[in-house]
């Protein structure tokens, strides 16, 4: 056996390295940042394009650094994800992403786990969907939907974005939590979708907000229900799935900010602070509510939460219903 004086010697020396440890991420964190951070998201254009633009030029601001906003669309989050998972954890690469990055890898094989692989940093923004119908199916509610569709079962259809797309899993989530069959007609993209509803070719739909309202104001299409847990100041007026007879439902895009695994905790929070800083400005409100989010702001724990929480009840929906990306 060792003597006790190795045993001293030894422990001293990993306290010692535990101190130099701590103490470089200290100075790391204190000059962080050195150089440009990489903002990795969705294809130039989208909503995620537009909020991580807006976040990207704040934190340049404040850091006085450059932040880019590198477009990496395809795969629905997987070509995103790989490349900030096996980034450098050091806080200079980090991804900006909605829902996809967690529920896509529940349909198809990932190079990425979304809870071990990724440090969030926080839930920024949240933007609702509102249930849809064309004029011509004779329900004015949530309540009578469902009637109607228990009355006739498999006979009522909705339009989705395709296999896996925030509308189909919002639909699946639906139906399973209200024990109701609705045939899924899945095209290729919401505005596809969103035509065929209009054109009458399916008869309701799951939709974002900014692209169902215009046509629920022309009289084109008619309003059901909102799919956040509370009522929506972007949807005012309109009752809640969950109050209108789906207690419990709740279907959400999140627009949330991650950092690859192991970045040290005083980057994440430096990170968190000022990211939250920024988006919780009037002006960021404003203009993010024009696009038809809202401002949430998280704690990182508050964050994972919120991804394991959709995991878990997405997981559900996806074996139920036999998803697969397409």
């Amino acid at each position: 056996m060792p003597n006790h004086s190795v045993i001293v010697r030894l422990l001293r020396f990993i306290t010692y390295m535990l101190l130099v440890a701590a103490g470089s991420t200290f100075v790391q964190a204190q000059n962080f940042p050195a150089k440009p951070i990489r903002i990795v998201t969705n294809e130039a254009g989208a909503g995620l394009d537009f909020s991580a633009r807006l976040i990207a030029q704040g934190l340049g601001e404040k850091f006085k650094q450059q932040v880019i906003v590198d477009n990496r669309g395809g795969a629905g989050g997987i070509i995103a994800g790989e490349m900030v998972a096996r980034a450098a954890p050091d806080g200079y690469t980090l991804i900006f992403f909605s829902n996809g990055l967690w529920t896509v890898p529940l349909m198809q094989k990932a190079p990425f786990d979304p809870l071990r692989d990724f440090a969030p940093v926080t839930l920024a923004l949240t933007s609702p969907s509102v249930l849809v119908a064309h004029p011509s199916l004779p329900v004015k509610s949530v309540k009578e939907l469902l009637t109607l569709a228990k009355a006739r079962p498999g006979d009522l259809d909705y339009a989705s974005g395709g296999n896996g797309a925030p509308t189909h899993l919002a639909a699946e989530l639906f139906k399973l939590m209200a024990s109701v069959d609705l045939v899924h007609i899945p095209f290729k993209g919401s505005g596809p979708a969103l035509n065929a509803l209009l054109g009458g070719q399916a008869q309701v739909m799951f939709t974002v907000a900014n692209g169902g309202l215009p046509h629920v104001k022309s009289g084109r299409l008619r309003a059901l229900a909102v799919t956040s847990a509370q009522p929506s100041a972007l949807l005012p007026g309109l009752q809640t799935i969950a109050a209108a007879g789906v207690p419990g439902y709740e279907a959400v895009t999140m627009q949330a900010l991650f950092a690859p695994a192991r970045t040290p905790d005083a980057i994440i929070q430096l990170l968190n602070q000022e990211t939250l800083r920024v988006i919780q400005s009037a002006e960021l409100r404003e203009k993010f509510f024009n696009g038809a989010s809202e401002v949430v702001g998280s704690t990182p724990e508050q964050l994972r939460a919120a991804v394991a929480a959709d995991m878990g009840k997405l997981e559900k929906v996806i074996k139920a219903a036999g998803i697969k990306a397409n």
